[in-house]
This record gives C-alpha cells, sequence and structure tokens, in this order.
C-alpha cells in the first residue's frame, strides 16, 4: 500500500467513528429528551401536566435548563411520593377510625396532627422546587412558571373564602393535585 492510499484509508476511518459518534449522540439526546418529556411531576383535573415536555415546549426550557430541571427534579420526586404516600395512607387510617364502632377521638386528634404535619412538609418541598425552577428560569419563563404553579397556591372564583373555608378547600385540592402524579 502507499502512502497515499494509507492516508485515505485513515481517513475514511476517521469518517466513519465521527458519523458513529454523531448518530450514538444524536440517539442518546434523543432518549434524554423522550425521558424528560415523560417525566410528570404535578397534574391536576383540567390541568396542563406538569413534564419534562411541558417545559420544553410550554416554558421554553433550553438543553442545559432541563439538565437542571432534572437534577432538581429527581430531589423533589422522590421525596414530594413518599409524603403523598403517607399522607394517603393517613386518610385511610383516619377513615377507618370514623368509621368504627367506638371511634377514639385521642387517636383522630393523632393521625389529624400528623396530616397536617406532613401537609406542611410537601407544602415546604414544593416551595423549595418552585424556587430552584425559578433560578434557572429567565424573567419571561418566571412569568410562564408562576401561572403554571398558581393552582398549587390558591384557586380563582372559590366560593366561600370567609374564615376557614378557602383554607381547607385549598389543602384538599392541593393535595389532590400533588396526589394525582
Amino acid at each position: 500500500m502507499t502512502n497515499k492510499n494509507k492516508i485515505l484509508v485513515r481517513i475514511i476511518v476517521l469518517l466513519a467513528i465521527l458519523n458513529l459518534t454523531t448518530i450514538i449522540s444524536i440517539l442518546h439526546h434523543r432518549y434524554k429528551d423522550r425521558k424528560a418529556a415523560e417525566t410528570v411531576i404535578v397534574t391536576g383535573e383540567g390541568q396542563t401536566p406538569l413534564s419534562g415536555r411541558f417545559f420544553i415546549q410550554e416554558v421554553g426550557f433550553d438543553k442545559e435548563q432541563m439538565e437542571q430541571f432534572r437534577k432538581i427534579n429527581r430531589k423533589f420526586k422522590p421525596k414530594s411520593n413518599q409524603i403523598i404516600w403517607e399522607m394517603d395512607s393517613l386518610k385511610v387510617l383516619i377513615f377507618e377510625e370514623l368509621n368504627k364502632q367506638n371511634v377514639d377521638t385521642a387517636r383522630l386528634q393523632q393521625l389529624n396532627l400528623r396530616f397536617g404535619e406532613l401537609h406542611a412538609e410537601l407544602k415546604d418541598e414544593t416551595n423549595k422546587f418552585y424556587l430552584k425552577l425559578k433560578e434557572i428560569s429567565n424573567t419571561e419563563q418566571i412569568d410562564k412558571l408562576k401561572n403554571a404553579f398558581k393552582p398549587l397556591f390558591y384557586q380563582e372564583n372559590v366560593a366561600n373564602r370567609g374564615r376557614g373555608g378557602f383554607g381547607r378547600q385549598q389543602q384538599c385540592y392541593e393535595t389532590n393535585k400533588l396526589n394525582q402524579n
């Protein structure tokens, strides 16, 4: 083989490796984007799911922001799901206690207090999650983020916003919204 042929073979091998690397990179990024799009954080009846797809399409996160979103979400999702699972378990225990022949009101109060503590933990986790998302967002994205999270914090046109009514309705709404993951 002549030097010219050796150089041509090396160039062809390098081009083949470059093409293969490009194809693998494209497939890898498509896979990551698909995984991000499938990750659902919060949904609610009549609401758009706050998923990876939502943050790409509606909020306008770029690839770097999506990578940061994934890191933030990997911390938030397991914590919030665990809290929601515990809250759901407590709801079952509360309902069972309410339906006993002889209701133990002291136990009922303990269960209710624990439920309230868990609700506060869930609110704290949601707040931290929201603040971290705000940190990686630009001004326009923050407005979109605000509108997306608004239903978790209050509902417009809720009747009975007077003493105590709004708070109880909101707690139920928020818990239900996050439970629909």
